[in-house]
């Protein structure tokens, strides 16, 4: 009996640890191997890309660090000041559109470029950052070899994550704008998984963590930006959240802006869907948090705490 018992126990684990690993797998492809975003206008806002914008630009190609091909738009501006737009997970060069007329209009010159595995650049595992950053340092060497000096980033969810880390190993970024940030990523998919199929953080996050680490090659814990933002100081940083943001709590942005240093700006836009702080009000966007953005790569310029 005690023996049917064991054999029982034996099974029921063996069970458990396939369900547990088969969804580990199954979570940690969905990471790596991202379906692309289905183009909506109340998110992308220029879903036909660039051209609707009626602006000037060039088709571009660069390479990063692993030999892989990135593409994108540059937009020419009239200062020696760039802009880098960095976009999301399973979105495109696209997601950043929405704040280039201005940008443009401002003088800037920006880049909008296709991430790794993403858009029309070379397919490879998608990181959540990891490696990401260097295809924006790559994005960075492109535009000094264009000759501009003053460097900026501009990154929207995982992009945002990314420009952080990116920001963080390469001073030549001289500021950043992050929007809708995660601050820790084992914390976010512990989050959705709750939130969106009701399992628990253990021991399925733990898993999905631990598979993710080594399909990638990659320690995951090595993704988390709220360990790296304070790194960045005395370069100013500018984080906007929206406060009822269903993907990414509000809770990341804050949590980034605790850990980041002066000088900084945190930006609380009311709006209740991810990463569309510029859709909750283009005009307070564009002529308010315009001229922070703007001013960021003003060198030693002081920066108002928090602007609500």
């Amino acid at each position: 009996m005690a023996k049917k018992v064991i054999i029982v126990c034996v099974a029921i684990i063996i069970v458990l640890c396939v369900i547990v690993f088969g969804a580990a797998w199954h979570f940690s492809n969905q990471l790596i191997n991202p379906k692309p975003y289905t183009c909506q206008v109340d998110h992308f806002v220029y879903c036909d890309g660039i051209g609707e914008l009626g602006i000037p630009y060039k088709d571009v190609t660069f390479k990063n660090n692993e030999n892989l091909t990135l593409k994108g738009w540059l937009v020419p501006g009239k200062s020696n000041a760039a802009i880098v737009m960095v976009h999301g997970i399973t979105a495109d060069r696209r997601e950043g559109l929405r704040w280039v007329k201005a940008l443009h209009k401002a003088g800037y010159t920006v880049l909008l470029f296709d991430l790794r595995n993403h858009g029309k650049s070379d397919k490879a595992k998608t990181a959540m950052g990891y490696y990401e950053k260097n295809d924006v340092i790559a994005a960075v060497d492109f535009l000094q070899s264009k000759g501009f000096k003053n460097i900026g980033v501009f990154g929207v969810s995982m992009g945002a994550s990314t420009a952080i880390q990116a920001m963080a190993s390469d001073k030549r970024i001289q500021a950043g704008v992050f929007e809708a940030a995660f601050a820790n990523l084992s914390d976010l998919l512990a989050e959705i998984a709750k939130r969106d199929f009701g399992l628990p953080r253990f021991p399925i996050i733990n898993a999905v963590m631990w598979v993710y680490s080594i399909r990638l090659g990659a320690d995951t814990n090595g993704i988390n930006p709220e360990d790296f933002i304070g790194s960045i100081s005395p370069r100013p940083v500018f984080i906007i959240h929206c406060d009822s943001d269903d993907y990414i709590a509000y809770h990341h942005g804050q949590r980034i802006f605790a850990k980041a240093k002066e000088p900084k700006i945190m930006r609380t836009a009311h709006c209740n869907k991810h990463a569309r702080a510029w859709q909750s009000n283009p005009q307070e966007a564009e002529k308010k948090w315009l001229i922070f953005i703007i001013n960021l790569l003003v060198p030693n310029k002081i920066l108002v705490k928090n602007i609500r």
